[in-house]
Parts: C-alpha cells; sequence; structure tokens
C-alpha cells in the first residue's frame, strides 16, 4: 500500500507542470544593465539565461530593442565599451552582419551615425574582418 501511495505522488510530480519564469522577465532590466556599462551583471543575466532557457546571446539578441535600437547599438549610443565589446565578442559574425530592423547591419549604421571609430566599432570592425 505505502509502495502504491508514493508511486503516485511521484507520478504527481513528476507529471505535474513546472512554474518556469518567462524570458521576457529574466531579461526585463538589461537595457540598465548595457547603459550603465555594466559587464559583470550582464554576464550573469547572460549565464542565467542560458542556464535556464539553454539560449545564447545570439538567440535573444534581435528580440531586445533599448530606446528603439539593438542592444550593441544602445551600447555605442551610451559609450558603454565594455558590455559592447563583450556582445561583439558572444556573437558570431554571421549574427553581426545581419540586417537588423531597420535593414541596416550594425556596422551600416555605425558608419553612418559616426560610431564606427569608437572603441565598440573598432572591435566590431576587427571581429568582422
Amino acid at each position: 500500500m505505502k509502495k502504491a501511495a508514493f508511486i503516485a505522488s511521484l507520478t504527481a510530480l513528476v507529471f505535474s507542470p513546472l512554474s518556469f519564469a518567462d524570458i521576457n522577465e529574466d531579461l526585463e532590466n538589461i537595457c540598465t544593465i548595457v547603459k550603465n556599462n555594466d559587464k559583470s551583471e550582464l554576464r550573469k543575466k547572460m549565464r542565467a539565461v542560458q542556464a535556464d532557457y539553454n539560449m545564447r546571446l545570439s538567440d535573444y539578441y534581435s528580440g531586445i530593442s533599448c530606446g528603439g535600437n539593438s542592444l550593441i547599438r544602445y551600447a555605442m549610443q551610451n559609450g558603454a565599451i565594455d558590455v559592447g565589446t563583450y556582445m561583439i565578442k558572444k556573437m558570431s559574425k554571421k549574427s553581426l552582419s545581419e540586417a537588423e530592423a531597420d535593414g541596416l547591419a550594425i556596422k551600416q549604421w555605425a558608419e553612418q551615425n559616426g560610431f564606427i571609430d569608437s572603441d565598440i566599432g573598432k572591435e566590431l570592425l576587427s571581429r568582422l574582418n
């Protein structure tokens, strides 16, 4: 009898829906982290998302907008050198070369907006070449 009760309770635990936090909630303050150039906090956030959702930066990068710009563009605008260069190193060359929502790749956007000569722009050029 005890064995049957144990199996029934174990089955209920195994097949009950688990409550997972929404990835949007986990990434909620990422724009503030980028703006504040907080590389260690960004690393923690990225590790947590990878552990919880098995997603890397390139998987969710295009879905995040900070003030209408992507994370790397936002880092350039705010002079967040540590965070911007870190994200560039974490992204694939292919992802960095893809057009964003406005049809421009990060490199083209940086050239048009005068950020290509910034430290982040130089890291971008180095990564793409």
